[in-house]
């Protein structure tokens, strides 16, 4: 979830600017195999005198045909230029399925509120869930601006009253604060959702 939208993306890998979508590529390879209306035969006629002079492709999407007239080198560059591509989206999916990313995907929203509901998970399980929720403060709400922690329970804790903003202390008073909490069972469903409407009580919260 929440991803750096496709076409920043795109743009900031220069992507877009290497013109390497299929259209782009085939508008400079070759030229389009043009269809026009022909008033005495009352109907769309396609040119004819490329057929058998140049390699053609057709898209699938709209059945348009392309003449192909670019020399091998040039189709050898644009070869590389999409490994490289596939490179930059390899390393980019490495990346949004590894650590923090992997439980949480990517936080972009800059004021959070992350709620924690252990529900009735065993000791070991509940240790398992503060290392994640570590590792999530640590690698990316280090990264943006304001951040609270709330508890649900039968007595509700929140690790600060607001959003606060993020540095490093704070970040690590969270992880502190983390850690020193007692492992309970679930009392109610409704002390779920008693967090989830106190942390969208803060109207500085956008996520």
């Amino acid at each position: 979830q929440s991803l750096v939208s496709s076409s920043k993306w795109l743009q900031r890998y220069g992507l877009k600017r290497n013109k390497l979508s299929l259209s782009q590529i085939l508008s400079q390879v070759g030229f389009q195999h043009r269809r026009d209306y022909v008033t005495t035969l009352g109907k769309p006629v396609a040119s004819r005198y490329a057929d058998g002079l140049f390699p053609q492709y057709k898209r699938a999407q709209d059945g348009s045909v392309y003449n192909l007239t670019a020399k091998k080198e040039l189709i050898l560059h644009f070869v590389d230029c999409l490994i490289g591509a596939i490179e930059l989206y390899q390393q980019r999916m490495e990346w949004l399925t590894s650590e923090s990313r992997q439980i949480f995907g990517v936080i972009q929203e800059q004021c959070i509120v992350i709620v924690l509901d252990f529900g009735t998970a065993a000791p070991t399980e509940f240790d398992l869930c503060r290392d994640a929720l570590s590792m999530v403060l640590v690698e990316q709400v280090v990264q943006i601006s304001r951040f609270n922690l709330i508890r649900a329970a039968q007595d509700l804790m929140k690790w600060q009253q607001k959003c606060t903003p993020v540095s490093e202390y704070t970040v690590k008073s969270a992880v502190t604060w983390l850690w020193k909490l007692d492992h309970m069972t679930a009392v109610s469903h409704a002390s779920s959702a008693e967090a989830l409407l106190e942390a969208m009580g803060d109207e500085a919260v956008s996520s």
